[in-house]
């Protein structure tokens, strides 16, 4: 298992330098000139140029590439072009961390939720409730999160005053009890983004445990374990549930790599702080130094993701393990 992982790590580099040119030349060869954009009302031909030149974007485009990847293997990104005077490391970090702090909860959720609820529809399967579960949720799904946070907005911030209409404060809050004891709370800002982040994501999951459940309840040891006298809360989470992970670990593969990404809308309309906001101006302002570290990193977080998920169906499935150590 260890060689195999060397393995994989090793062909991290090559599949960057790919990822990233290409990104690069999709960027240089693309319309707009950020040197123009940042500028503003300066249209003088000299100073353009001049600026131009000071950042590095007077030569071929291999030249430019070659600038650029120098830099970045000392883990120098760039000055973003629109943001001046900060580098794009300094811009993209926090945000990206903001937007992992709400993406890993609202994972944590999903899973959390949509595992039972899977395994509940399989056992309810030729009930009403099978259907009943499933279509509730694919409702939720269809909601868009355009038309879902308005009304979640005008009724517990403007009718109930419940909570914040946006921003971000942290993941909690701390309650004294007495000027002593600090007790944390999740922070009130946390509750609209969550909600939004983790109704459409149910469906997902419960689907994909329900298939595997109902498969799995059809084997030998399962018919065999409710014979000996088993409760079926313990033959669901004994049996079933263990052996219906392979497909869910590819899913939380995919998901853990994304949980850096951010969302656009959800963080627009709550004024959070996030990447997918900042990313999506940067792409419409053509600021090219933070396009190529957020390619970079998000390629970085899925190839590694995928590579936890592998290893973790050796853990689940000792046949994968052994059959990657016989390769």
């Amino acid at each position: 298992m260890g060689a195999y992982v060397i393995r994989r790590l090793a062909w991290l580099p090559f599949v960057l330098l790919i990822v990233s040119f290409i990104t690069f030349a999709l960027a240089r060869f693309g319309p707009g000139d950020p040197v123009a954009i940042a500028a503003g009302q300066i249209r003088d031909p000299e100073v353009l140029a001049q600026v131009r030149e000071q950042r590095g974007l007077d030569g071929s485009i291999i030249e430019q590439y070659g600038r650029w990847l120098r830099d970045a293997v000392q883990g120098d990104f760039g000055e973003s072009f629109i943001q001046q005077g900060y580098s794009v490391s300094e811009l993209i970090f926090p945000r990206m961390w903001v937007s992992a702090q709400l993406g890993f909860l609202a994972l944590v959720i999903i899973f959390v939720v949509g595992i039972p609820l899977g395994l509940l529809s399989a056992k309810l399967a030729g009930t009403w409730a099978d259907p009943a579960i499933i279509g509730s949720l694919l409702f939720l799904q269809a909601i868009p999160v355009l038309v879902l946070i308005p009304p979640l907005l005008w009724l517990f911030a403007l009718q109930f005053n419940l909570l914040p209409v946006g921003g971000w404060d942290g993941l909690f809050d701390i309650w004294w009890i007495a000027g002593v004891i600090a007790i944390p709370i999740p922070d009130p800002h946390l509750y609209l983004p969550l909600t939004a982040f983790t109704l459409p994501g149910f469906v997902g999951v419960a689907r994909l445990v329900r298939i595997s459940a109902l498969e799995v309840n059809t084997l030998d040891y399962v018919r065999t374990a409710r014979a000996k006298g088993l409760s079926e809360t313990a033959v669901q989470w004994r049996h079933v549930f263990p052996n219906s992970l392979l497909p869910l670990i590819t899913v939380f593969g995919l998901a853990l790599s994304g949980i850096i990404e951010g969302a656009l809308f959800v963080e627009t309309l709550l004024g959070i702080p996030g990447i997918g906001r900042f990313l999506f101006e940067a792409v419409t302002s053509r600021d090219y130094d933070v396009i190529m570290a957020t390619t970079v990193i998000f390629a970085t977080a899925f190839i590694l993701a995928n590579l936890v998920a592998e290893l973790m169906y050796g853990l689940v499935d000792p046949r994968v393990r052994l059959g990657a150590s016989r390769n």
